[in-house]
C-alpha cells in the first residue's frame, strides 16, 4: 500500500508539473483571443498606461524624424477649401546616395547593402503592441465641441504633424447634385447638424443612412466597459469619426484580420469618395460590396475581429435589409471633387492643361506604367496587386512591427488624390513626390527628375 501511495504521489507530481509546463508553453505561443476577464482594475491600467504614454509617443516621433523631413514646406497647390499641400520628397535617403543612384541598383543589391530608404518600409502603429483607433487632435476637438463626446485616449495621442493630413473638415460632393459643389458649408457633419445640412437634399432613406453613419457605437477602445482606453465610459465612435464628411481625416488603426500582433498592418483611413465606382472595399480585405464593408466594420473591425470581445463591449448588430442598405445608399452618393481639366474619358483637355501636366500624362500612360493598374476615367482597375516590395529589404522588427511583404493591396482610385495624404495603405508616403519616388524604385522605370515632377503635376490635376 505504501508503494501504491508513493506511485500515486509521483504521478500526481508529474501531472502537476506537466500542467505547469503546458501552461508555460501555452503562454509563450501568441494567442488570437483577447482576455475576456479583466485581471487589472481600470484605475491600475489607466495609471500604468498613462505613465508610459510620453515614452511611447517620443519613440514614434523619433522613428518619424529618422525617416522623413517633417518641415513645413507648403506648395501652391490647394485642396478644395484652401489648405496647401505639403511639397517635395520627404523620405530621407541613406548617406551618400541620390535618388538617381538608388534607381540604378537592383533589388538584390539594395537588400544586401541595406540601402532601401527607411521611409519606404512598412510604417507601424504609434503603439503597435496596443493598436486601436487613434484620431487627430483637430477631429477630437471638433467632436468634443459639437457633441460633448471625447475621443481622447489616455494612453496615446496622434503624432504625425497636421500639415501632412487631409484638409479638415473635408468638402462633400454628391453625385446627385453636382450643381451644388461642396455641400458641407465648411462644417463637420455630426449628429448635431446632419439633419439641417441634408434635409431636402436627400430622400428619407438616404437621410437615415447618414444618421447611422454619424451615430457613435461601442468599439474596442471606446466603450462603457472597464477595458477601454478613454478616461470615461464612452458611447463609442461613428463611421464618420474616421471617414470625416465621407472622406478621411487620416485616423489610424490596425487591420483586424492578421495575427499575431507584430504582423498586423497599420491602416490609414481611405476616402469614401467615389465608392459608387469601386468593386473592392478595404485596403487588403477585398470585400465585394459597400454593404459588406459597412457590416464588416461594425461586427468585426471595430473589435479587432474578436466576436467574444465584441459581445462584451456592446457590438451594434446592424439590420442588413434596412440599416446597412440605407448606410450604403448614402455612401454611394459621395463623389470625387470636380476636375475641370479632365474630359469624359478622364484625360486632360489639351487647351486647359499646362505643358507639365500634359507631359506628366504622357509619363503616366507610358514610361511610368502607372496606367497598368490606375486606368481612367477614375484611375483604378478595381483589382488587387502585390508590389513585392520585400525584394528590397530583409525582414526586420520596426518599433513592434515585423516588416515583411505587404501582400496584395487594392488599387485605390487616383481621382482627387491630392486631397488624400498621406499615401499607400499605411500612410508611409507623406507626399505625392514620395509616392512617385517609391513606385519609380519598385517598378524600376527610371524616370528623370523632370518626368517625376510632371507626373506629380498630372496627378494634382486628377
Amino acid at each position: 500500500m505504501q508503494h501504491s501511495s508513493s506511485v500515486r504521489s509521483v504521478f500526481a507530481l508529474a501531472t502537476m508539473l506537466g500542467l505547469m509546463t503546458s501552461a508555460v508553453c501555452a503562454a509563450e505561443v501568441p494567442n488570437s483571443y483577447a482576455p475576456v476577464d479583466d485581471r487589472e482594475s481600470f484605475a491600475t491600467v489607466e495609471k500604468r498606461m498613462s505613465a508610459d504614454k510620453a515614452k511611447i509617443e517620443q519613440r514614434h516621433r523619433d522613428l518619424l524624424e529618422s525617416r522623413y523631413d517633417l518641415g513645413d514646406k507648403p506648395s501652391d497647390v490647394t485642396a478644395t477649401r484652401g489648405k496647401h499641400l505639403q511639397a517635395g520628397v520627404r523620405v530621407k535617403l541613406p548617406k551618400g546616395l541620390g535618388w538617381d543612384d538608388l534607381a540604378t541598383l537592383t533589388s538584390d543589391q539594395i537588400r544586401e547593402r541595406n540601402v532601401f530608404p527607411q521611409g519606404f518600409l512598412p510604417l507601424p502603429h504609434p503603439n503597435q503592441a496596443e493598436g486601436g483607433m487613434l484620431f487627430p487632435k483637430f477631429h477630437i476637438d471638433a467632436i468634443k465641441a459639437q457633441e460633448g463626446r471625447d475621443l481622447t485616449r489616455f494612453d496615446l495621442d496622434y503624432v504625425l504633424p497636421e500639415r501632412f493630413l487631409p484638409e479638415f473638415p473635408p468638402a462633400i460632393f454628391l453625385t446627385t447634385r453636382t450643381d451644388l459643389g461642396d455641400v458641407s458649408q465648411g462644417k463637420l457633419v455630426t449628429l448635431t447638424n446632419y439633419y439641417e445640412l441634408f434635409d431636402g437634399l436627400l430622400n428619407p432613406k438616404q437621410l437615415e443612412g447618414l444618421r447611422l453613419l454619424v451615430t457613435p457605437f461601442p468599439q474596442q477602445q471606446f466603450n462603457a466597459t472597464s477595458d477601454r482606453r478613454s478616461e470615461k465610459p464612452s458611447m463609442g465612435v461613428s463611421c464618420f469619426d474616421c471617414h470625416a464628411n465621407g472622406h478621411t481625416n487620416d485616423a489610424t488603426h490596425l487591420v483586424g484580420d492578421i495575427r499575431p500582433q507584430p504582423f498586423r498592418h497599420r491602416i490609414d483611413t481611405p476616402s469614401l469618395r467615389g465608392v459608387n465606382i469601386q468593386q473592392l472595399f478595404g485596403s487588403q480585405r477585398a470585400l465585394k460590396t459597400v454593404e459588406d464593408f459597412t457590416e464588416f466594420e461594425q461586427r468585426a473591425a471595430y473589435f479587432d475581429g474578436d466576436p467574444v470581445i465584441a459581445t462584451k463591449k456592446g457590438v451594434n448588430i446592424l439590420e442588413r435589409g434596412s440599416q446597412v442598405h440605407d448606410m450604403a445608399e448614402f455612401q454611394e452618393l459621395l463623389d470625387f471633387p470636380p476636375a475641370p481639366k479632365l474630359d469624359v474619358f478622364g484625360k486632360l483637355y489639351p487647351a486647359k492643361a499646362t505643358a507639365a501636366e500634359l507631359h506628366g500624362q504622357d509619363v503616366f500612360f507610358g514610361k511610368g506604367q502607372c496606367a497598368s493598374c490606375h486606368t481612367p476615367p477614375y484611375y483604378t482597375d478595381n483589382s488587387m496587386h502585390d508590389l513585392q516590395a520585400a525584394r528590397f529589404y530583409k525582414p526586420r522588427m520596426i518599433d513592434g512591427l515585423m516588416a515583411v511583404d505587404d501582400g496584395p493591396i487594392k488599387t485605390f482610385p487616383l481621382r482627387g488624390i491630392k486631397e488624400s495624404p498621406p499615401y499607400l495603405h499605411d500612410g508611409r508616403l507623406l507626399t505625392l513626390e514620395d509616392t512617385v519616388e517609391y513606385f519609380n524604385l519598385i517598378l524600376g522605370v527610371k524616370l528623370t527628375t523632370q518626368e517625376k515632377a510632371d507626373l506629380v503635376a498630372f496627378m494634382e490635376a486628377l
